[in-house]
């Protein structure tokens, strides 16, 4: 098996802007841990940044303090960093080619937010021939409330674990990951 991890979207906006995450407690510590393990044992690492298309949106706007990485994910070591438009990190960007051409076979997710990109990319990747692990406490999301109803983070996080452990990933914590490595 050949793994790479996936860090998906830890950026500003996620803090400090319009979508701050807060569940699972820890979820920044534990996606910095699972990076500085992913430099230890030589996994390759791609970091991938969201944008918005429009240069005029009010969240993710390119080159925006709020679009920037989290200044703890921008110091640590990456062997490519993708920037993408729409949710899944394999829609019109190099990540595939990136991921091939280090014969990769499985993708780690681990990243932001769990219910948009980070099930988005798991699904695509899966469809693409790719075992995927999901990083249960490396990966996060927030209280979301719209026309459709409302769920708590805890809730929505959980949900989507399940959904994702059905058919797609094998959802695991950052200690079964390491321990893989």
């Amino acid at each position: 098996m050949k793994r790479a991890l996936l860090v998906i979207d830890v950026q500003r906006e996620y803090f400090d802007g319009a979508f701050p995450i807060r569940h699972p407690v820890g979820h920044l510590e534990s996606i910095l841990e699972v990076m500085d393990q992913a430099r230890d044992a030589k996994v390759p690492t791609a970091v991938i940044r969201h944008h918005q298309p429009d240069p005029d949106s009010p969240v993710f706007c390119k080159n925006s303090e709020m679009w920037q990485l989290h200044p703890e994910v921008e110091s640590r070591h990456r062997d490519a960093l993708i920037d993408k438009a729409l949710p899944g990190s394999f829609t019109n960007t190099d990540l595939d080619e990136f991921l091939k051409s280090n014969d990769v076979d499985t993708v780690s997710i681990a990243g932001y937010m769990t219910q948009v990109c980070c099930d988005t990319t798991a699904r695509q990747a899966f469809h693409r021939g790719y075992q995927v692990e999901f990083l249960s406490d490396a990966t996060g999301t927030l209280d979301v409330s719209n026309k459709a109803g409302s769920v708590t983070a805890e809730q929505l996080h959980e949900s989507i674990l399940v959904a994702q452990q059905m058919f797609i990933s094998d959802v695991i914590d950052r200690n079964e990951w390491s321990g893989r490595l």
